[in-house]
């Protein structure tokens, strides 16, 4: 029995000084990061700006997977099924909380089938509509959707996305059911609202606010308590006749379960370096978003966060009684 125990113990040894071995070798190969939308969307957008930082500081190429579907279900299923090496990331945004809510039936926990690495940015959304759209302001825009409501299109990227929740919220606070069209990914459905072939969406300014300053598109509103710094002639729907309408999307980026720490510590650091990159910083205020404090940028930080708005969601979602499946 003594010898089994020692040969345990110096198994154990041996296996932690593999990890740590690998950890101090980490990364010695490009690394993926997982994005569970499609190319295009706003989601993909942040990932991009903040892979090629973290890229740099890591001297490694990351690059973006994009494995869209199910509100980002499907791909999250995937990293939680991964090689816990360090080698494969996931971006993901407000949607990592809806998701147990929403999806009775995932095959993974949100919370325990990952490793924190850090919150990235909060990112505000507009309501938007093709620019053909028969109405100057939101007064009138409101008034369009609620006469028509039988043949008016909201577009959303998927059930779970940000676009679904926000545009679930919208319904909820003018007291109308319209008719949802589902995408893949929230760069379809832009693609469609800019040919005209859906009415409305709400979505990130990470992902309109070209659009908006191309006259691509019409802005009826944003969804922050304040104007936007990049865009302050978008009045918030707070002041146009919501009150209380705010929507805010984070995201945050996360590694498979067991994931040694020392790989989530440098990781971590490449994040917290990567948000303070001037060249980020300045395409996120382009986008009208801005980097999370350093103080956000964490494990720690991330975890408390998820657990929050995972209890938030999922007591909004089960009172709509809205489900996945």
């Amino acid at each position: 029995m003594k010898l089994t125990l020692l040969r345990s113990v110096a198994c154990l040894a041996l296996l932690g000084s593999a990890a740590l071995a690998h950890a101090q070798t980490y990364p010695s190969k490009t690394i993926t990061m997982i994005v569970p939308f499609a190319a295009g969307g706003p989601t993909d957008t942040v990932a991009r700006l903040v892979a090629q930082s973290m890229g740099t500081k890591l001297k490694q190429q990351i690059i973006i997977e994009n494995v869209g579907g199910a509100g980002g279900t499907i791909g999250a299923a995937r990293v939680a099924k991964a090689n816990p090496d360090g080698y494969t990331l996931f971006l993901h945004h407000i949607g990592q909380s809806t998701a147990p809510g929403l999806y009775r039936k995932l095959s993974y926990n949100a919370i325990d089938s990952f490793e924190p690495i850090g919150l990235i940015t909060d990112v505000p959304m507009t309501l938007v509509a093709r620019k053909d759209f028969p109405a100057k302001d939101f007064k009138e825009f409101l008034a369009y959707v609620k006469a028509n409501k039988d043949k008016v299109t909201y577009a959303n990227a998927g059930v779970g996305s940000a676009s679904h929740l926000c545009g679930m919220l919208f319904m909820t606070a003018i007291g109308t059911d319209l008719t949802t069209v589902p995408y893949k990914g929230t760069g379809p459905a832009m693609n469609d609202l800019l040919g005209g072939q859906v009415d409305f969406m709400c979505d990130q300014t990470t992902n309109t606010t070209s659009q908006i300053k191309g006259g691509k598109i019409k802005a009826f509103g944003v969804t922050t308590k304040t104007r936007l710094a990049s865009m302050p002639d978008i009045p918030t729907l707070n002041e146009s006749g919501l009150p209380g309408f705010e929507v805010a999307v984070w995201h945050g980026l996360y590694a498979p379960k067991g994931t040694p720490k020392p790989i989530i510590d440098s990781l971590a650091g490449a994040l917290q370096v990567a948000l303070k990159d001037p060249v980020v910083k300045q395409r996120f205020a382009d986008l009208g978003t801005e980097p999370v404090p350093d103080a956000k940028a964490r494990p720690e930080a991330l975890r408390a966060h998820l657990k929050s708005e995972i209890d938030r969601w999922g007591a909004i979602i089960k009172k709509a009684g809205v489900y996945a499946d």
